[in-house]
């Protein structure tokens, strides 16, 4: 392994940074110009000037990883291996920083009052949409034991199920914007199914991962460490977390109330909400065995019932997020994760397996549980269809998995999970909706009062799906 420059500095992390915002955005500009998400660019952008191509293929790349697949290559930019790396722990680091701020923005758009208007359609619905697929992509990783799946590696198994699982909130809703179908009734219950879709998916990845990491590890007996390591044990800390994340979390919220009438819309508000987002995260993964990105996404909920104030943190905190750290976290996973290096047929047979399962998973399931709710065929199948797209809460997941043991063969395996239900999704969308906007018409796709979505329309429209032309609620008030 060769490098011309060797980033062992803080200061050769600054040409990584660099490198890394220069090109995700590049990226991310051309993909969202041909009607793709902007994540697909960054990871692109991370896969070519990583050594996952140039760097294995042809001999060159611009950033190389030491002790990385064993492939042999001269890199431009190389990130030390040997014990601690500036170059290859801060992009590590950094990538932590991105995940967390994502989930916290999630949880912060998170709308309590929507979800309890749609009901138990959209309880149902968005259960399908984790079930059904984690059944499928479960099942189908089972024959593959010579790939690190099979009934020997039962959790990997899961966790391609989980990745599956994932909706793309983003995605469903610039389209239905877009078909002026966001506020009818089918519209609401879709978005609200694909949030709620998110959160279950969330909390059984860190059921599966906390037992999964607890099975893989020996410790003394009667130690507070082998209690966690339990099935049992992991199970009622999980819970435990959750009891005490959401009664601290009425003290929180209370406090920003209290600050955001004192102090409204004041930088601090922001910077103690980051504290906040830090502690969950911390203390869920390191105390309680739950995953952090859990405790992140908790944390943003729990402060989204101070309206303002989580409407003004999320504001600040999406521009360090989608400035710096997020396009280093996907960038990483094009740099790190993904390698063709021994790429054999079977991991892209499953890949394609996988990807047709999690595209039916979700129509069928989905669009089963909306004709139960005596939707029409129609609907049902827009129902499905609307659940459909990928983001980048399946490249969390996919990042959790690895971490928790997955081989990073299977990143693949999300990257085109997320590019065909990109382009499917708004395709079939607008022809089950036959192109045309919202007329008023009867039947269940009546107009309801909108909700108030406004960190949606800005993440939407930051990822590249949303129209930015489009008058958004907070423009019209």
């Amino acid at each position: 392994m060769k490098g011309i420059f060797l980033i062992n500095s803080g200061l050769g992390f600054v040409i990584i940074l660099a490198l890394i915002l220069f090109f995700t955005k590049l990226f991310g500009l051309i993909f969202r110009k041909i009607g793709l998400p902007q994540v697909l660019g960054y990871i692109i952008a991370g896969i070519l000037i990583g050594p996952a191509i140039f760097g294995e293929l042809c001999g060159f790349s611009l950033i190389g990883l030491e002790k990385g697949n064993g492939a042999e290559y001269t890199s431009l930019f190389l990130l030390n291996g040997d014990g601690f790396s500036t170059g290859k722990d801060g992009l590590a680091i950094f990538s932590k920083i991105g995940v967390l701020l994502l989930m916290f923005s999630t949880g912060l758009e998170t709308n309590l009052q929507e979800l309890k208007r749609t009901g138990p359609a959209a309880i149902l619905i968005a259960c399908a949409g984790v079930l059904v697929p984690l059944a499928l992509g479960t099942v189908i990783s089972l024959p593959f034991g010579d790939i690190g799946l099979g009934t020997d590696n039962i959790y990997n198994c899961i966790f391609i199920g989980m990745i599956l699982t994932a909706t793309s909130v983003a995605i469903t809703v610039s389209v239905l914007k877009e078909l002026g179908k966001i506020n009818t009734k089918l519209g609401t219950t879709i978005v609200s199914a694909a949030i709620i879709d998110d959160v279950i998916g969330i909390v059984l990845l860190s059921v599966v991962t906390g037992i999964a990491k607890a099975g893989a590890t020996e410790f003394e007996t009667g130690t507070f460490e082998w209690f966690k390591a339990q099935w049992w044990g992991t199970l009622i800390m999980i819970v435990a977390f959750f009891v005490v994340a959401i009664g601290l979390g009425f003290g929180v919220s209370y406090l920003f109330k209290w600050l955001d009438k004192k102090w409204p819309t004041t930088r601090r508000i922001p910077v103690f909400s980051l504290a906040v987002c830090f502690l969950y995260s911390w203390a869920a993964e390191e105390i309680f065995g739950v995953a952090d990105i859990t405790g992140a996404f908790l944390a943003g909920v729990v402060l989204s019932t101070a309206h303002r104030a989580s409407e003004y943190t999320n504001k600040k905190v999406e521009v360090n997020t989608y400035t710096m750290f997020a396009p280093v976290f996907f960038a990483n996973i094009g740099i790190s994760n993904i390698s063709f290096n021994g790429m054999s047929g079977m991991i892209v047979l499953l890949a394609f397996l996988a990807v047709l399962m999690g595209l039916i998973g979700k129509i069928v399931g989905c669009g089963a549980v909306a004709k139960g709710f005596k939707y029409s065929w129609r609907e049902s199948a827009i129902a499905g269809v609307g659940m459909m797209a990928r983001g980048e809460v399946a490249l969390i997941v996919t990042d959790k998995a690895v971490g928790a043991g997955l081989p990073e063969g299977f990143v693949l395996m999300t990257v085109l999970l997320i590019l065909i239900s990109s382009i499917l999704t708004p395709i079939l969308l607008k022809v089950l909706y036959g192109g045309k906007k919202n007329d008023g018409g009867d039947g269940k796709d009546k107009e309801v009062e909108a909700p108030k979505r406004d960190m949606v329309d800005l993440a939407a429209e930051e990822l590249g799906y949303a129209d930015p032309n489009q008058t958004t609620n907070a423009e019209t008030k």
